[in-house]
């Protein structure tokens, strides 16, 4: 009969022979997503994400080596006590490594269809486009982009770098694009703001700028400010580049019953939401003066009366509404060691996507606007801006920006 080590020892073996074997299929990527989707990303977003994620298995299949030799020369108890520690620790990092195959091939599966790829793959241009205007300046390289459709409200972002599941570091910035918001994808250029500040370290400056605008006001409000600022870097760096564009669709996001729009959870870094509105207007106010943004104000007012508010929040917007357009200025036009001693608006000028220059670039474009690869090339940022804001006030289907982004994600077979 055999002995309780024998037994053990054909047990491990077993279970270690499973796990190298899921090991080994993590890396059979073309499981994860289908074939097709992953031929339809830009071939080095491609070869980056699959290489990372092919290169993740190999480690993990290693590791099951390892401890399958370790088996073989097991000759006691504990030897075998130790083999089964370091396969539950394989299990674990299998099962976060198998997290991280899932994002991805989830992500990248909602391209199988062509004309999704197509659209997706002109978005990725757009962020790497957006994120490309402030870094190259100042010497940091753009990463790539991996956009993907996916429900509910709000977009989203794992940034390049990050620490995914298994400990290992994300190979490409990963934005979630919602379906209600594909036709005016402003949301791209707030999560590309999220990577940027991260590039070049600008949020602990802002922070602390922040802070010592709103201190001498109200230090409730000081903190609070200055707990906000990754989420207020966002939303100004979409404003630099996209103007007036963002703030219609983040009011349709935000709103809700004015309990809701007050609300503040602990530890949450997103403005309260009527507060994080009226700042977008009062960007829109410092830079181009009086337009639809005020109306836009005044009727979120009227909706959500600060009397509504619960007594933290209502003192912090208080205190708050008479600064706004100072924290426009604090945000936009001071100068920031992250970006080399100059300040955001110089990188990325608010001006250029003022109305009345984007009407400039529709009337000197004509019917170009969208067919133009070099205005396709040199003015994306501008030409997203304008077409959303076209929009705004449109019932048709969004041809215009359908076919937009078809174009830019290199269909050429879209009609002019």
């Amino acid at each position: 009969m055999p002995d309780m080590l024998s037994l053990e020892t054909a047990a491990l073996g077993s279970e270690a022979r499973h796990w190298r074997r899921a090991c080994v299929g993590l890396g059979e990527l073309d499981v994860a997503a289908s074939p097709g989707a992953w031929a339809e990303l830009e071939s080095y977003l491609g070869l980056s994400v699959r290489s990372n994620l092919i290169a993740q298995s190999k480690r993990l299949t290693a590791q099951a080596d390892q401890l399958m030799y370790a088996l073989r020369a097991a000759e006691k108890v504990a030897d075998l006590d130790q083999v089964r520690a370091d396969l539950l620790s394989l299990r674990r990092r299998y099962l976060r490594a198998e997290a991280t195959v899932d994002f991805f091939g989830d992500a990248v599966n909602t391209r199988t269809n062509a004309t999704t790829a197509a659209i997706m793959r002109g978005l990725d241009a757009l962020a790497v486009h957006s994120m490309d205007q402030v870094l190259r300046p100042l010497g940091i390289d753009a990463p790539p982009v991996l956009t993907y459709l996916d429900k509910g409200m709000g977009a989203s972002i794992l940034r390049s770098g990050a620490r995914l599941w298994d400990a290992s570091l994300s190979p490409a910035a990963a934005i979630k694009v919602t379906r209600h918001n594909l036709w005016q994808p402003t949301s791209l250029l707030h999560e590309t703001g999220h990577q940027v500040a991260h590039l070049t370290g600008w949020i602990p400056e802002l922070a602390a700028a922040l802070h010592r605008a709103v201190l001498p006001h109200s230090e409730l409000a000081a903190d609070a400010w200055s707990s906000w600022a990754s989420e207020v870097a966002a939303d100004v760096y979409a404003f630099s580049l996209l103007g007036y564009a963002p703030v219609p669709a983040l009011a349709t996001v935000v709103d809700g019953p004015s309990a809701a729009v007050y609300r503040m959870p602990f530890g949450d870094p997103h403005p309260i939401a009527a507060l994080r509105v009226h700042f977008n207007t009062a960007l829109c106010r410092t830079w181009f003066g009086p337009g639809p943004w005020d109306e836009l104000s005044e009727r979120w007012l009227a909706r959500h009366p600060l009397s509504a508010a619960p007594k933290d929040a209502a003192e912090i917007v208080a205190a708050s509404m008479p600064l706004l357009e100072r924290l426009a200025d604090v945000c936009t036009r001071t100068r920031m060691q992250a970006f080399n001693g100059t300040y955001l608006a110089k990188l990325a000028d608010p001006r250029r996507v003022a109305p009345g220059e984007l009407k400039r670039l529709a009337d000197r474009a004509g019917a170009s606007l969208y067919t133009s690869t070099y205005l396709q090339r040199v003015e994306p940022m501008r030409i997203l801006s304008l077409t959303v804001l076209r929009g705004l006030d449109s019932v048709d289907p969004p041809i215009a920006m359908r076919n937009w982004l078809l174009r830019l994600g290199g269909d050429r077979s879209v009609a002019a």
